[in-house]
């Protein structure tokens, strides 16, 4: 599987002598070191073969063929000369499976790959700017929202190695997280909807169908087991970190905490790794993303993080997120009743398991996690997301329009703010 440590994502090629100079421009990240475009890269002097394997390693990243990527790098050819391969080719030079051939050659869906960045997903600049006075006339006209700042224009290769510039926005490449027609927007509280089990003999547990009190989780007691995952950095907190409350974790900026089951379960693992992969998304519209466990097993964590996920890991030791998510108590389902005999349940692993997830059965399973979307301060639950079935995940659409329309408000807010300080001076 694709791994989020930066360490892995270089591997033994090229790039590897470029990670002091990665960490001290801020390419911390895999999610936001792929989305690099042809400026960035004269910026640190990246050479041509530096930035082919960066191309190289993006695609079989976002392919979940990463075991292939250091003998493909070192056979020298660039991606498009590589793609122009035969079947037979990439099996005798690489050694690449059946299976593997197909998702290599793009012949198959897309779902294995952890639903990739768009090509037009641009990363906004790290340089240090001058933050603007509150007499700018952009900063008074609310025009420092992220919909409307222009962003650099991304340069990725094709398979006949054209190379296409274009210049993007943010709202365009939230455009491609828009509901289209067809889909059905889920609402404030979203589940997938019941389906039968065992025939029709089996009952999947009720639901709620109303958001759960901002009270309910303002006071959970919440512990930190990893940092972000950035570059060099350990790959867990040295020293234990006390408890605090959960509302310290949007009391600044909105956050998405995403509640799984066992961190060791192939659903959660994609569920996670899927939504982390649009990190520089979440970035750009001011979001945090943590994910929060109701058990500390160590090793679990350690295999957890960052290999699928590289944000915030948290503790929720009472597991009061999970018992909103459910009304006030836990939602639990059995194996046989929730899994074997249930068709949606299977389709959702046969979903993970394309991804190329290992897995595990270490830890309670049994509890059924969700989603959180909280507004920044007191403002309140925007968003939740219900496990009805194992393995179902909030569709990233509609968390990523959620999160924008937040990120919107937040600036009209903002704007009006403004005015209205204008206004009182001028009286």
């Amino acid at each position: 599987m694709a791994s989020f440590s930066v360490e892995d994502f270089v591997g033994d090629g090229c790039l590897k002598e470029l990670l002091p100079k990665l960490l001290e421009e801020g390419w911390d990240d895999v999610p936001t070191l792929k989305i690099m475009n042809s400026d960035d890269m004269k910026v640190i002097n990246m050479t041509q073969q530096q930035k082919d394997a960066l191309e190289l390693r993006s695609y079989v990243h976002d392919r979940a063929l990463m075991q292939y990527a250091d003998k493909l790098e070192a056979s020298q050819k660039c991606l498009p000369e590589l793609l122009n391969l035969s079947s037979a080719d990439l099996y005798l030079q690489f050694g690449m499976k059946r299976g593997h051939l197909a998702r290599f050659l793009q012949r198959t869906s897309n779902e294995y790959a952890a639903d990739p960045l768009p090509a037009s997903m641009t990363r906004p600049s790290r340089q240090r700017t001058i933050t603007p006075s509150r007499n700018d006339s952009i900063y008074k006209s609310g025009l420092m929202s992220i919909n409307s700042r222009k962003l650099q224009s991304m340069v990725r290769s094709g398979p006949a190695g054209n190379s296409v510039a274009y210049d993007v926005t943010i709202e365009q490449s939230l455009s491609d997280f828009k509901m289209k027609d067809g889909q059905i927007f889920k609402g404030i509280v979203a589940a997938v909807p019941d389906e039968p089990r065992g025939c029709g003999c089996v009952q999947s547990p009720p639901i709620i169908e109303t958001v759960a009190p901002y009270s309910v989780i303002d006071n959970i007691s919440v512990q930190k087991l990893t940092p972000e995952y950035k570059i060099g950095m350990e790959r867990l907190v040295k020293t234990k970190t006390p408890p605090m409350k959960a509302s310290e974790l949007w009391r600044s900026k909105p956050a998405v905490l995403l509640c799984l089951r066992r961190p060791g379960c192939i659903m959660c693992r994609a569920e996670a790794h899927k939504l982390y992969a649009r990190k520089p998304i979440f970035d750009a519209l001011g979001i945090q993303l943590y994910a929060v466990l109701h058990e500390h097993i160590e090793a679990e964590v350690k295999d957890f993080w960052p290999r699928y996920w590289g944000g915030v890991v948290l503790l929720d030791k009472s597991r009061e997120f999970f018992k909103a998510l459910g009304g006030g108590r836990l939602l639990k389902d059995k194996f046989v009743s929730g899994f074997l005999l249930n068709p949606r349940a299977i389709a959702n692993y046969k979903r993970a398991k394309a991804m190329g997830m290992d897995s595990n059965f270490r830890g309670e399973g049994e509890i059924k996690g969700g989603l959180f979307i909280v507004g920044k301060g007191k403002s309140g639950i925007a968003y939740q997301f219900i496990e009805r079935n194992f393995g179902d995940w909030a569709p990233i659409a509609e968390v990523i329009e959620i999160c924008a329309r937040l990120q919107n408000q937040h600036h009209s807010h903002e704007g009006e703010s403004t005015r209205s300080l204008q206004e009182s001076e001028y009286v």
